[in-house]
């Protein structure tokens, strides 16, 4: 059995999560590397990655390369002496640091791959309607989410359940996950299992402002999921059109209900209870958003200080 040591490199809360098992099971983590700091909201302050105020709080060491084939940080890398790294939710590795320690390199992936390869994962499985999911640990090589893969882990997604919700039981399978690998490995006990391309393979796309928005002509289904995949990061957003004025808004819980009407859709129908939005085949009914310049609140809150007008519109 060889004694591990071991670098582990991530980023947001979740790799916290998976750091935070790993010292606890007796691990040695001889470092760890994370985001360089940058300035963040409105007052652009600087701000330290969720793995960074860890590290430090655990005493453990820090590296923060801006650049990862910087020839100063591979000789820093290199002297940690690991013989193993973890990566979790961190970026693109080179060939040079993925290659150093001598028991290889692996990843926590936060799918069952080789669907939802990409930055994601937990989102896409849910605004794509699936049923199941699950954490994929693998050996990285020169692309993204495509090396061997060593185990992985399956849980079901609950009907009403939206991404914080299973990432928090993403990140506790994963810890689990990662804990087992490095069992397997410590025992030189590691057998692969080479990922298969196809075209059935889901990608989980970088959220960006468009695939973000809500398509009110879209199904019930689609509509809902989107809201769910994206709560409470970054959420779904769309226009909401009222007395001449086109607010941004965001949309954090709904739920569907199927009905039949002859509303148009997009049309937005809301008394002193409710609001819901007519879509195709029902409506959307609307339990939590975010008007701008306001903070997030229920919309029984919301509607006890805000009417709108029979002509509101979301588009």
């Amino acid at each position: 059995m060889e004694k591990l040591r071991i670098i582990f490199m991530g980023t947001p809360e979740f790799a916290v999560g998976i750091l935070d098992t790993i010292l606890k099971n007796n691990y040695e983590v001889v470092g760890v590397i994370t985001a360089a700091d940058k300035p963040a909201g409105r007052g652009q302050k600087i701000k330290y990655s969720a793995v960074k105020e860890y590290a430090l709080a655990h005493n453990l060491t820090l590296l923060q390369p801006v650049n990862l084939k910087d020839e100063s940080f591979l000789a820093e890398l290199k002297a940690l002496n690991a013989n193993l790294q973890i990566v979790v939710a961190f970026r693109m590795l080179p060939k040079v640091v993925w290659e150093m320690p001598s028991l290889g390199t692996f990843n926590l992936h936060a799918s069952l791959l080789p669907n939802y390869r990409g930055a994601a994962p937990i989102n896409w499985a849910i605004i794509n309607g699936e049923t199941k999911t699950g954490v994929t640990t693998f050996f990285i090589d020169d692309k993204i989410d495509t090396g061997a893969m060593i185990l992985n882990s399956e849980i079901s997604i609950e009907p009403t359940e939206n991404a914080g919700q299973l990432h928090d039981r993403l990140m506790n399978l994963g810890s689990t996950t990662v804990i087992d690998t490095l069992k397997v490995i410590e025992n030189g006990n590691v057998t692969t299992t080479i990922q298969e391309d196809n075209d059935e393979i889901r990608t989980a796309y970088k959220l960006n402002k468009e695939n973000c928005k809500i398509d009110w002509t879209k199904s019930g289904e689609e509509i809902n999921n989107l809201i769910r995949g994206l709560s409470p990061y970054p959420a779904a957003w769309c226009f909401l059109n009222d007395k001449n004025e086109n607010l941004n808004i965001k949309i954090y819980e709904a739920k569907l209900m199927p009905d039949s009407h002859s509303y148009e859709i997009g049309k937005l129908i809301n008394s002193k209870k409710e609001i819901k939005v007519a879509i195709k085949g029902g409506f959307i009914e609307l339990l939590s958003l975010q008007l701008p310049g306001k903070k997030r609140m229920q919309v029984s809150e919301l509607l006890n200080g805000i009417t709108f007008s029979d002509e509101a519109k979301m588009h």
